[in-house]
């Protein structure tokens, strides 16, 4: 079973590397490519925190906001946000709405959030959250993959799109980051799964768990003729 990697770069690669680990065999083939946008400069003494939902976002973010706490979407946006010179990153436990609920209970009341041109704003009671696009995603020519696969569905934007281009859908599975990814990808997949958790590890667990599945359904069927 192929298993195909539909999120950005760098993103992509480091997703691929893993599921090389657990033995699968990754195609990467990006929806979207990612680039900086131009966006006025900030003031980091207006902020208290900042708000990251994605790795992008850390790495796009604007210069001068390192000194700040930052409230990180899982492990891979608390890495990018390291790496990008942040001292103080907090990682939450599942997706925006908590990491504001992580601020709202260091006392946080104003945040800045470093985010795509498309992007879910988040928001919570007593705190001041700024949106600031700093990156966007933009469709990548799709070449065409024929089944059988299982798909990785990172976004609703992603499952959206993936199903204006599939050509082969009743020989894929879908593995979908969250519902509102899955419900976007919308139906006519061979099978469609949700991750339980909103994270990459989670998804590629189901991803995996999706691959060995058809295999030892593949050799179920050949042992038995």
């Amino acid at each position: 079973m192929k298993l195909l990697i539909l999120r950005p770069e760098p993103g992509a690669s480091e997703t691929a590397a893993r599921a090389r680990a657990r033995g699968l065999d990754p195609m990467v083939a990006p929806l979207f490519a990612i680039h900086g946008v131009a966006a006025p400069a900030v003031e980091a003494a207006r902020y208290e925190a900042i708000l990251l939902t994605s790795a992008n976002g850390a790495r796009h973010a604007p210069a001068g906001l390192s000194g700040l706490p930052c409230f990180a979407v899982g492990e891979s946006s608390a890495a990018a946000a390291r790496a990008a010179g942040f001292a103080d990153v907090r990682t939450g436990p599942s997706d925006g709405a908590a990491a504001a609920a992580m601020m709202a209970a260091a006392g946080v009341k104003t945040a800045l959030h470093p985010c795509g041109r498309d992007h879910a704003p988040i928001a919570h009671p007593g705190i001041a959250i700024e949106r600031h696009v700093v990156y966007a995603a933009e469709p990548m020519p799709w070449k065409g993959v024929k089944g059988p696969a299982v798909a990785m569905v990172h976004s609703p934007r992603s499952g959206a799109r993936f199903a204006e281009v599939a050509d082969d859908k009743g020989a894929i599975a879908i593995a979908a980051i969250s519902a509102a990814a899955a419900s976007a990808a919308g139906e006519g997949w061979a099978d469609t799964n949700v991750a339980p958790v909103p994270r990459d590890s989670a998804l590629l667990e189901l991803a995996a768990q999706l691959c060995n599945h058809d295999l030892e359904a593949a050799r179920d069927d050949t042992n038995g003729l």
